[in-house]
């Protein structure tokens, strides 16, 4: 390995040094909101860097969040992949800077596979968070690569035994290849902290009405099933406020002008961290109607259930049916049916006590199942096991 002796020392002096290859920076979705919650809490002999692509052509840095985030220029995106051509070269001038012990993806992310092939062999740890769905023409040619990769990983970390049990990309590793289940971790005082206006007790910029309230937020994106709940919302007496925006926002307005739903549907926008959950506490039901398997997880459920809002989804064989437990945090419905997501919304609205129930026990599975403190120590463990693995391989040599 290139820069093993500098690897020694860094262990010796009880620093782990670990590259992480992030993707995209800030409140982009899920997997960069993930990233802030495990790096921000790791304990300080991990010394972490963060390389992502900007959202711009400009290359710049910053520690806002207790770790050192690198940000590499970027040309836009094809097939969802950022054009930040300078990545492996920056990751290569780092290694020579740090002497990683270890890089940790985070896919599907081609780039992130690129930047760490150029690397000198340091031992690579994958956060698989999702097959790739849309893509597949672009997949076709990629999977060889892919497989091969993902074998040739020392770990593999899926958020949920979905991620293993039902991924159609995921092969068979190499003999010792560690993989380990690890729920994402929910930073409770993170969202808490950031809510102002909770504690100053702020107006909402939108007023409810007297009718239920319906809550949904995220991307503007195809696999969110907006389109399906708002088809089911000619169903249901109540208000829904979708926050959020993205490509098919304009789409989605019409959409709701067209079924003669506008009275009920209000399009909220971007909701920032410090509103956040006095939108959660305002609806009486959370709804996350996604359509894809691009929908691994959904962080925003947690968000909900630590409100102590019962929540409706959808059954995607994902880790989404880890998350929300039918019956007992929410109902569960078939993917693209606003028939069956009409009726579980209106099973929730119309009964207070069942609402109440599933709400308390969202929010002890968040307390008890997805701290981040759990996520943080049993990440650092799977470092420590691949350098022991590492260390016990070299030996036999």
């Amino acid at each position: 390995m290139c820069g093993r002796n500098d690897c020694r020392l860094s262990r010796r002096n009880g620093s782990l040094k670990v590259l992480h290859l992030g993707k995209y920076d800030g409140d982009v979705g899920g997997i960069e909101r993930h990233l802030r919650s495990l790096l921000g809490g790791m304990p300080p002999e991990i010394e972490i860097v963060n390389l992502v692509a900007n959202d711009r052509n400009t290359s710049d840095e910053h520690r806002r969040h207790a770790y050192r985030t690198v940000r590499v220029s970027n040309y836009g995106s094809v097939a969802s992949v950022a054009l930040a051509p300078t990545m492996p070269s920056v990751a290569r001038q780092l290694h020579r800077q740090y002497g990683f012990d270890l890089v940790h993806l985070h896919f599907p992310d081609p780039l992130g596979h690129l930047t760490a092939m150029m690397l000198p062999r340091v031992p690579r740890v994958i956060s698989w968070h999702s097959d790739i769905v849309k893509q597949k023409g672009a997949l076709s040619l990629y999977s060889p690569f892919l497989r091969s990769f993902v074998r040739s990983a020392d770990a593999l970390i899926g958020a949920t035994p979905q991620h293993f049990e039902t991924s159609l990309q995921i092969p068979l590793g190499k003999p010792g290849q560690i993989r380990e289940v690890i729920p994402y971790g929910f930073d409770t005082g993170a969202l808490v902290a950031s809510d102002a206006s909770r504690v100053k007790r702020n107006p909402l910029p939108h007023r409810r009405g007297e009718h239920p309230l319906i809550f949904a937020v995220g991307r503007h994106v195809y696999y969110k099933g907006f389109d399906i709940l708002i088809r089911a919302m000619q169903d249901i007496s109540a208000d829904l406020w979708i926050g959020g925006r993205g490509p098919q926002t304009e789409s989605l307005m019409r959409m709701a002008a067209d079924l003669g739903v506008t009275d009920k549907v209000k399009f909220v926008g971007f909701i920032p961290d410090h509103l956040l959950m006095r939108y959660y506490d305002a609806c009486d039901v959370f709804c996350m109607p996604s359509v894809e398997r691009s929908e691994q997880f959904g962080l925003v459920q947690l968000e909900a259930m630590y409100c102590s809002k019962p929540i409706v989804t959808t059954r995607l064989g994902t880790g989404v049916e880890f998350v929300t437990l039918d019956g007992e945090t929410g109902l569960l419905v078939p993917p693209k049916n606003s028939e069956a997501l009409a009726h579980a919304l209106r099973t929730l609205l119309g009964n207070a006590a069942l609402r109440a129930r599933m709400g308390a026990a969202g929010k002890r599975r968040v307390e008890e199942v997805f701290s981040v403190g759990q996520m943080v120590r049993k990440t650092v463990s799977v470092y420590h096991r691949v350098l022991a693995s590492g260390q016990t391989a070299s030996r036999a040599r």
